[in-house]
This record gives C-alpha cells, structure tokens and sequence, in this order.
C-alpha cells in the first residue's frame, strides 16, 4: 500500500469533516446576495491549501469571483500537473424538496451507498471532488510522495458560465502553464464498473420572453380578442420538437458529427438498465429522439431544453388576467462539430420567424461552451487508466458525457493542454437537483486514485 493511501485512511474523519466546513458555506454565485459568502469560501479554500502544504496559496481578483490559485514546485525538471475545479454551487431551489438544510451537510445511507453519502448542496458538484484534490495532495505532500509539480486553480463562476475565467487564463498563461489539466467534475459509471469521462457536450443557453398587450388585461373583457402570452409561447416552444423527438430549428442537426455503427455498438457495450433508470426517475417510459438509445440521447445527441417559464399570476387562488408577457430559459447541449454561437443564431432566427404577429419576440444570448472530446492514447488519459485500475481493481471504461463544461476546450486552445475529466460522482448523486449528495466511499477512492495518477503520469512523461 501506498504510504498517500495510509495516511489518507488514517485522516479520513478528519478530511470529511474539514468538507463539511467548505459544503456549509452557501457559495451561490447566481444570486449576488450570497457575495460575501463566495469571499468566505474562497478564502477557507486558500487556508485549506496552505494547510496542505503548497508553496503559496493567493485569492486572485478577477472582474467577478475570485480564482483561488495555489502551486508546489517540487523540481521544475518534473511534469506539472494543473488542477481545475471551482467552489460556486447551483442554488438549492426548491428548498421545501430538500429533506434537510442543503448548506447543514449531513450522512445518510442509500441503497447505492451504503456506506454512506454526504447530502449536501456542492457535496459532489463540485465541492467534494474539488477537495479531493487537496486531501490526496496532502496527503502525498505529508508522505513524500509528490511525483509531480501541482498547481490549483480553483474558480467561483463555474455555475454561471465562467465568464471571467478565459481573460485570467489569458493574462496568466505563465502562471497556468504545465503539462496537463486535472479535472474531478464528472462521474462514472459506477463503483462496479469505474469509467473515465472522454467526452463533454457544448451548450448555448438563452432566454426568450413573448410579450403581447401593454399591461395585463382583464380576461373576460379581452379574452378572445388579444393574443395571450403565455398561450403563444407554450404552444411555440411545443414545436421546436417534432413527434420522433427531433429539434426542428432549421439547420440545427447540420454540423453534428455522426458515429458510425461500430462506435455505437462500443458505447452499448457500457453496463446500463432501462428499468433501474426509469425507476430511479419514478417514470414510465423514456423519452427522445427516435432511434437512439438513452445512453446516446444523453451523450452523442444534441438537446434542447426549457429551464424555466414564467408569466402571468401564479399566486394563491385564482387572478382573471391575461398577462402582457412570458418568458422562459432554454440551454441547448450541443455534440461535436456544433458551433454555440452559430447554434444560438439558429435558434434566434427560427424563433423569431414561427411566432404569430400578434406578439413581440425577444432572445436573449447568455453563455456557451463547445463540445469536447478527449484522446485515450495520451499519458494523461493513460494514467489515470493505470490509476483507476489499481484502485478498483477493474479497468475503466471511456465514456462520454451528457454534461458541458465550456472551459475545457478554453484550456486547451489558450493553454496548449489536454484535460482529463477523472470524476468520481454517480448519475443519482442528483446534482443541481435537491437532495445533492456524495458518497463516502466514493470521495475516499478519489482521494486515493489521484496520487496514483500523478505517480502514474510522471512515469509516462520521463
């Protein structure tokens, strides 16, 4: 046994409940009146990395939250290793759905975790994989076994786009540079059967609102005579499906990389239930584009989703209106060779063109991402193979991801650097829904696999 694994074992109390510490915090970067609590996280992640053992640890300024940057320079002969991840969490809306507080972390067993899982809002996206990071590289500082350089990079946007992070990698290239991105905000398959992610959709988000008469009107003296927002947009935003699932913006699909057969006979071969899925959602039947599977609807096939509507009155009782305008929010998840801002144009033009002249039309644009595939002949993507291996006795499938994360293409083109997406969640782990949490045993094997990686990866690039 590795003496990272020892000491890790030894101090597993102790790195869950320096978690708790971070998980209680409600760094919601969404809402700006949780700022000050996005300062306290930030500055608790920089003490938790000096603890640990870094050369400095500094809060940098940025024109939104803050990257909290860290580095240990073992030898500069040595290969480095950039971590990634980011300390903003979704907000935990609805509350009343939650069975407890989501910012008092709390362990409960559950049928996939029976040695327990942290539930917690931030517990495993991405706070708890992100801590991973800094337990595991504690735990090689305290036992000589650093086989590499590490530098932290630790954002505050993440959940809102990102939208400062581009120009501080620009203006910090120096800072930044190293020879490969570590990334924990993925999942695998399961604790069975680990996987590796290789594969991440893009996504083009906007916001559309239908506005129709000056001022909400009384529906029984206008009913019948103007155009009722909330009518038009629900039946507008029905016919950007068609009946076999397909998006119906015109030139939507026109880019989108096809896999062939064989590729899609590989991804099959992926352990999955329909039934456990199904029932795990409390639904009778899937749903998606015609001849695809789930497995490939939620991987390899463009998207598009309603996030949210709004309009009208939506309070006790009953209010005989028809309201002056509705609203929704959209995110299209987009596969290889989607271009977001050519989707985001698409989709703006359609829109605007099936609307009736009864109403106004506005879109719009918020953040996007490219998709991204990730190589599996690389030292990174090979060792983190090795890695896995070791640790769970099995090796990982490569698997690709429903998720986006926009910065990952960012990297590579300003950086010059591949990422591997070495995540440790489970589908069920209800990110962004209530009742997020991670399990125990899950947040232990990370903590032990990433010193593997590094020792794995340093051996690869001699």
């Amino acid at each position: 046994m590795n003496t990272s694994v020892k000491f890790a074992e030894e101090h597993m109390d102790r790195f869950v409940s320096e978690l708790f510490e971070i998980l209680k915090i409600p760094s919601i970067s969404a809402d700006p009146a949780y700022k000050e609590h996005m300062a306290t996280t930030a500055k608790l992640i920089q003490d938790y990395l000096i603890k640990a053992g870094v050369d400095k640890a500094e809060i940098m300024e940025t024109n939104g939250y803050p990257v909290v940057y860290g580095e240990k320079i073992v030898d500069p002969s040595l290969p480095t290793i950039v971590v990634y991840g980011h300390y903003d969490v979704q907000p935990a809306d609805p509350i009343e759905l939650w069975d407890a507080d989501p910012f008092d972390p709390v362990i409960r067993k559950t049928e996939l975790h029976p040695d327990g899982a942290i539930f917690a809002r931030g517990s495993c996206d991405d706070k708890g994989q992100m801590f991973m990071h800094v337990k595991a590289f504690e735990s090689m500082k305290n036992t000589g076994e650093l086989a590499c350089n590490v530098k932290f990079m630790i954002e505050g946007e993440e959940e809102v786009g990102s939208s400062s992070l581009e120009t501080f990698v620009k203006e910090n290239k120096e800072l930044l540079s190293g020879d490969v991105i570590l990334i924990s905000d993925t999942g695998m398959l399961s604790l069975d059967q680990p996987s590796i992610t290789t594969g991440l959709r893009g996504l083009s988000a906007v916001e559309v609102k239908v506005t129709g008469p000056n001022r909400d009107l009384h529906s029984g003296l206008y009913g019948g005579a103007v155009a009722n927002p909330a009518n038009v947009l629900s039946k507008m935003i029905a016919s950007l499906h068609d009946d076999n699932g397909r998006i119906t913006v015109e030139g939507f699909y026109d880019k989108v990389d096809e896999l062939s057969l064989d590729e899609r006979k590989l991804m099959s071969e992926a352990p999955f239930s329909q039934d456990s899925f199904n029932k795990a959602l409390n639904i009778s039947k899937e749903w998606g584009e015609r001849d695809y599977s789930t497995m490939e609807r939620t991987s390899i096939r463009p998207t598009l989703d309603v996030n949210g509507m709004w309009s009208g009155y939506i309070g006790e009782g009953t209010k005989t209106i028809i309201p002056s305008t509705a609203s929704a929010k959209i995110t299209m998840r987009l596969v290889p060779d989607q271009d977001p801002d050519e989707i985001s144009g698409l989709f703006t033009e359609h829109f605007k063109k099936i609307a009736p002249e009864s109403v106004q039309v506005e879109v719009v644009l918020y953040h996007g991402g490219y998709p991204y595939v990730s190589p599996t002949n690389t030292p990174g993507y090979l060792a983190a193979e090795k890695a896995i291996d070791e640790t769970f006795g099995k090796k990982p499938i490569p698997v690709r991801s429903g998720g986006s994360i926009p910065i990952v293409t960012m990297f590579e083109r300003e950086l010059g650097m591949k990422s591997i997406l070495l995540g440790f969640g489970l589908d069920s782990d209800a990110i962004h829904s209530p009742n997020e949490h991670f399990g125990l045993k899950n947040y232990e094997m990370g903590i032990k696999t990433i010193p593997l990686f590094h020792k794995y990866f340093a051996q690869l690039m001699s």
